[in-house]
C-alpha cells in the first residue's frame, strides 16, 4: 500500500507531468499560430537541410503543400548556383563554425513549384536542441520592390532623355524656321522648272524634318494635346480597313472589343497615329504573316501593375501579334528615342517614342510584354473620361477687316537668325516691324511708348519666358493682341498661358501663310 505521503508525491508528479504537457502544448499552439498568420515566409530545418515545417505564408509563396516539402531538402527551394552548393554550405559551417548568412541576412534568388525564380531576403536563425541544430530561415518577397525600383529606374532614365530630345527639338526647329521661311522667299524669285524643283525638294524636306521634331516632341511630352471625349472602340473600327491594307493579306486583324466602353479623354489624332505606330511594327515584327489583335476593356488602377497611377478607372488598349518577340534587353530598351532592331534605313526608332510620351503625356501608362518567338503585346492605359473635357483654346472672331495695313508688330525671339526671318516675314506682309531680343527689352520698348498693335514672342528664352512676357504685358496693355511662337514648350504651361492671357499661338516651324492667318484673326476680333 502506498502510504498518504507517496500518494501526495505521484499525484504532485502527475500535476506536474501535465503542466508541463500544458506548457508544450501552449508554446506548439503558438509556433502554429505563428506559421499560421506570419506575413513572411517562415522554413525550419534540421542540420542535414532537411524542412522540418513550412508555414502558410511559405506555402502562398512558394507553390508547395507543407506535405510537398516537408522531409525534403531545402535546396529544392533554392535557384542555381545555391541549389547545388547547399550542401557543401552546411558541412563547411558544422567544421569551420563560420557564418555566412546565419543572422546577417542576405538578398538571393529561390525558385517556385512552376520554376519561376523570384528575389529573396533571407535571415538565418540557429537554435541548439541536445545535441542537433535548428536553422529558422524567415524570407520575404522581393518581387515588388524590385519592380519598383526598376520602374523608378526606367522613369528617370526616359524622364532624362525626354528632355534632352526636347532642348534638341527646339533647336531643330529654330533652325527649319529659318530654312523654311528663307526657301519660301526664295521660291519667289527663282526662274525656271528646274530651280523651283530644286527648292520644292528642299521644302519637301524641311517638311519630314519638322515632323521628325514633332516625334521628337511627342517623345519628351512637349507637343500640344487636344484631349476630348472620345470612344476608342469607334476609332478603331475607322481605322480596320485601312489596317487590313497596310498590313497586307498575310496579316489577319483580330477585334475583341469590349461592349458599352466608356469614353476616353484623348486626342483622337494621337490615338489614331498611336495604334498605326503598333500595327506597322507588330507587321515588321511577322514578315512571314500572322495575327494581330487590337483589345479593348476597362481595368481599375489597381488591377494594374503600375502603382504610380492615380486611382480610377482606365481604358485598356492592347495590340498583340504572333511575331518573333523581344529579348528582355531589346524591350528595356524598346520606347527610347532612335533606338530600333530594323536594318539601316527601315526606320527612324521614333514609332514606339511617340506611343510613350502620348500615353505619359496623356496621363496613363503604356508596357510592353513579350518573349522571343511568343510574339509581342503592347498594352496602353488611358484615363477614362470623368467630364472635364479641356476645350482648344481658340479666339472668338467677331469681324473681318479687308486688310491689314501698317499694323506694328513687336517680334521678340533670342535667337537672331529666326528674329531676322521673322521680321521679313511680317515686312512681306505689310507689317511695321519692332525688334527685341529679351523679355526685358520688349518691356522697356514698350514703356517708352512705341505704338504696338502685336506682341509676337518666343516662348523659349531666357531670363523671361514669352509667356512670362505675355502676362506681364496683360496686366500693362489689356486690349494688345499677343502671339506666341514655340518649338518647344510644356504644354500645360502653354495651355495655361494661352488661358491667362487670350494669346495665339503657332507651333515652330510654320508657313508665311498660316503666320499671315494667325495674325488675322487675332487683329480681326
Amino acid at each position: 500500500m502506498v502510504g498518504k505521503g507517496g500518494r501526495k508525491a505521484t499525484e504532485d508528479a502527475a500535476s506536474d507531468h501535465h503542466k508541463m504537457l500544458a506548457m508544450v502544448e501552449e508554446r506548439e499552439a503558438r509556433l502554429r499560430s505563428v506559421l499560421e498568420t506570419a506575413p513572411d515566409a517562415i522554413i525550419t530545418i534540421d542540420e542535414d537541410g532537411i524542412i522540418q515545417s513550412f508555414s502558410r505564408a511559405a506555402v502562398t509563396l512558394f507553390g508547395y503543400s507543407a506535405g510537398e516539402v516537408i522531409g525534403r531538402n531545402v535546396s529544392m527551394l533554392m535557384d542555381t548556383p545555391h541549389r547545388e552548393q547547399h550542401d557543401a554550405y552546411l558541412t563547411r559551417y558544422k567544421k569551420t563554425r563560420t557564418k555566412r548568412i546565419i543572422g546577417i541576412g542576405r538578398e538571393v534568388f529561390a525558385r517556385r513549384k512552376d520554376g519561376s525564380v523570384f528575389p529573396m531576403h533571407l535571415a538565418v536563425g540557429e537554435v541548439r536542441y541536445r545535441d542537433t541544430h535548428l536553422f529558422t530561415g524567415f524570407i520575404r518577397d522581393l518581387t515588388q520592390r524590385d519592380r519598383l525600383e526598376q520602374e523608378l529606374r526606367q522613369a528617370q532614365k526616359m524622364e532624362a532623355i525626354g528632355q534632352l530630345t526636347g532642348g534638341l527639338a527646339h533647336d531643330f526647329n529654330n533652325l527649319l524656321t529659318v530654312i523654311s521661311a528663307n526657301l519660301e522667299m526664295l521660291e519667289t524669285r527663282v526662274d525656271g522648272d528646274e530651280n523651283r524643283e530644286l527648292v520644292t525638294e528642299a521644302q519637301e524636306a524641311t517638311a519630314l524634318g519638322a515632323k521628325l521634331a514633332n516625334r521628337l516632341l511627342a517623345f519628351g511630352r512637349k507637343q500640344p494635346l487636344v484631349p476630348k471625349p472620345s470612344d476608342p472602340n469607334a476609332m478603331i473600327l475607322g481605322l480596320v480597313d485601312l489596317l487590313r491594307r497596310s498590313l497586307g493579306g498575310a496579316i489577319e486583324v483580330n477585334l475583341q472589343l469590349a461592349r458599352d466602353l466608356p469614353k476616353a479623354l484623348t486626342d483622337a489624332s494621337q490615338f489614331e497615329n498611336t495604334l498605326l505606330n503598333l500595327a506597322i511594327n507588330a507587321r515588321d515584327a511577322m514578315p512571314k504573316g500572322g495575327q494581330l489583335t487590337i483589345s479593348t476593356q476597362v481595368v481599375m488602377s489597381n488591377q494594374t501593375e503600375n502603382s504610380s497611377l492615380p486611382p480610377g478607372r482606365y481604358i485598356a488598349l492592347a495590340v498583340t501579334d504572333t511575331g518573333t518577340g523581344m529579348t528582355p534587353e531589346v524591350r528595356e530598351r524598346a520606347f527610347e528615342p532612335f533606338f530600333t532592331t530594323k536594318e539601316t534605313g527601315k526606320g527612324t526608332g521614333l514609332g514606339l517614342s511617340m506611343v510613350y510620351g502620348f500615353v505619359k503625356q496623356s496621363g496613363g501608362h503604356v508596357a510592353i510584354e513579350s518573349k522571343p518567338g511568343h510574339g509581342t503585346t503592347v498594352r496602353l492605359l488611358l484615363p477614362v473620361f470623368d467630364g472635364d473635357a479641356v476645350d482648344e483654346v481658340k479666339p472668338t472672331r467677331r469681324h473681318k477687316s479687308a486688310r491689314h495695313v501698317q499694323e506694328a508688330i513687336l517680334v521678340v525671339e533670342d535667337d537672331p537668325r529666326v528674329r531676322k526671318v521673322s521680321v521679313r516675314r511680317l515686312k512681306s506682309l505689310g507689317y511695321s516691324v519692332i525688334e527685341a531680343t529679351s523679355g526685358a527689352d520688349a518691356l522697356a520698348v514698350l514703356g517708352g511708348g512705341a505704338k504696338v498693335d502685336v506682341l509676337f514672342t518666343d516662348v523659349v528664352m531666357p531670363g523671361m519666358s514669352g509667356i512670362e512676357l505675355s502676362e506681364e504685358v496683360r496686366v500693362r496693355f489689356p486690349d494688345m493682341k499677343i502671339l506666341l511662337a514655340t518649338g518647344f514648350a510644356e504644354p500645360e504651361a502653354l495651355k495655361a498661358g494661352l488661358l491667362r492671357t487670350g494669346a495665339g499661338w503657332l507651333q515652330k516651324p510654320y508657313s508665311i501663310k498660316v503666320l499671315k492667318r494667325r495674325l488675322d484673326e487675332l487683329l480681326d476680333v
